[in-house]
């Protein structure tokens, strides 16, 4: 049985941010990840996408961001189980939850933080009779390593900030990169809209509008797709990759069976006071989350996450009081009494 004071299902950025959050507060952690290796999307998905609204950052790749958020928690020695879906929670008579993974590793813990992100997860797919012909072949759901397309031609089909950020991207890394989107309109940041009209301005983007890829062409591999556009005959873009990237279909898995209240696939939280789910001592945090007026950015998980642990905190020690005080002391007090290095950061002195 591995004992902790808040277990976080899920690995990602707001479940490693909690970490940091939960150590200033003295509370150990421990996370349950499905994946191998902490990072979810950001490590599995896109460790190479660029994000750009991390405070501080400018511009920070996804798999760096990963790797700044571990250094972050290293002095708070959380434990990992990697490898392993959180499949049941039984509540203990004191009050405490005991999760048990699909492999059966038990923990056991008076906190439960889900921090799963969109959960398990699999590509949205175009309605393209023959893409499953292509797959591997020049088309691929996600960009992991973008010099797999150094000096080719590249397509991508999307109207999000992903298509949108992956295309000002790559315009330094491809030969020539075709945006295609079924409508004039974007769903992504206006930022990025900005930008992919200038590039497009300049001749580094070619921008298809409205418009959709309705077949692949080649044989053996992808040599091109053909284009449906309003008021034009269907034609060929030639290309040697086609990146459709329409978003994930996110799925709960056997966390749906907690008896947590969902709503459109997410598990509704208190957001008035601590994103606290229908089941007191379950706390949802980050995208996994749905609240009047939520939104789905990684600084908003922090954001919850602060405030799940302080709850956290009074739940653990009901009778203890404590003082949150802002200073600028580089360090924080170990678990076992000693001074460790730490970033300048925010500290929460507890009394």
């Amino acid at each position: 049985m591995i004992k902790t004071d808040i277990l976080i299902i899920g690995a990602g950025p707001t479940g490693l941010f909690t970490v940091f959050e939960a150590g200033l507060l003295k509370l150990r952690c421990h996370l349950i990840d499905a994946l191998p290796q902490p990072g979810r999307q950001c490590s599995e998905i896109y460790p190479k996408k660029p994000i750009y609204d991390i405070p501080a950052y400018p511009e920070i790749l996804a798999g760096d961001l990963t790797h700044k958020l571990m250094e972050q928690i290293k002095q708070f020695e959380p434990g990992f189980t990697l490898g392993e879906r959180a499949d049941t929670i039984e509540k203990q008579e004191d009050g405490s939850f005991i999760v048990t993974t699909n492999k059966g590793t038990k923990h056991q813990a008076p906190v439960v933080a889900i921090a799963g992100g969109l959960g398990s997860f699999e590509p949205r797919k175009p309605p393209i009779a023959n893409i499953a012909d292509y797959e591997d072949k020049g088309v691929e759901y996600m960009i992991k390593e973008p010099e797999l397309y150094r000096d080719k031609d590249v397509v991508i089909a999307g109207g999000g900030d992903s298509a949108l950020d992956w295309s000002i991207f790559l315009t330094d890394v491809a030969k020539s990169v075709t945006l295609i989107h079924r409508r004039n309109e974007f769903r992504g940041a206006l930022d990025s809209v900005e930008k992919v009209q200038e590039l497009k301005n300049l001749g580094k983007i070619n921008l298809i509008t409205p418009a959709e890829v309705t077949s692949i062409v080649g044989e053996g591999k992808v040599t091109g797709v053909t284009v449906s556009q309003k008021g034009k005959d269907p034609f060929t873009v030639n290309t040697d990759h086609f990146i459709p990237l329409f978003g994930l279909a996110p799925k709960l898995g056997p966390i749906a069976n907690w008896g947590l209240e969902i709503e459109k696939n997410a598990i509704k939280v208190n957001n008035a006071l601590d994103y606290q789910t229908n089941v007191p001592g379950i706390y949802a945090i980050g995208d996994v989350n749905t609240y009047p007026g939520k939104l789905k950015l990684i600084l908003c998980g922090f954001h919850e996450a602060t405030l799940m642990c302080q709850s956290a905190y009074q739940r653990i020690h009901p009778d203890k009081k404590y003082v949150m005080k802002y200073t600028t002391v580089g360090g924080v007090e170990g678990f076992d009494g000693t001074k460790k290095e730490a970033p300048k950061a925010v500290v929460k002195a507890i009394e």
